[in-house]
């Protein structure tokens, strides 16, 4: 009895974990169509940059007289549940390492980037902007 808990117990973590690393190599490829895309329009574009996208994350713009930011509704680290600041409606983890289903649909991604890029900088993100954004949430673990 103790040896089939066992087994299932390693089989669920062995799944959960599968679900996790393709989520996090669906992220890797979008993140790569995006860099391919911005080094087309930007051939001086230097490739993927985590820096970057930590700082476009956490960049404060002023809306509607309020400060706001990806972190705003996210919180300081994208691994962790996050809040929305005008529905208070919970968010689950931007980071896919820690939500497999997050970058599961790229029609939703794109639907969630020109929502939320419109709302919070006022216009469309760019490729770079993309791809670097991705790259910041994959290096959470």
């Amino acid at each position: 009895m103790l040896k089939k808990m066992i087994y299932a117990l390693l089989l669920t973590t062995a799944v959960v974990s599968l679900q996790a690393n393709a989520d996090v190599v669906a992220a890797r490829k979008l993140a790569h169509k995006y860099e391919v895309f911005a080094k087309h329009i930007n051939p001086a574009y230097k490739g993927l940059s985590a820096e970057d996208g930590h700082a476009f994350y956490s960049r404060e713009i002023l809306v509607r007289s309020h400060n706001i930011s990806c972190a705003s509704c996210h919180t300081g680290n994208p691994g962790n549940k996050g809040r929305h600041i005008v529905t208070d409606k919970p968010i689950r983890p931007l980071a896919p390492a820690r939500n497999a289903k997050r970058f599961a649909s790229v029609d939703k991604v794109e639907k969630n980037f020109d929502k939320h890029c419109l709302d919070i900088i006022g216009r469309q993100c760019s490729a770079e902007e993309k791809g670097n954004f991705i790259a910041y949430l994959l290096t959470i673990k």
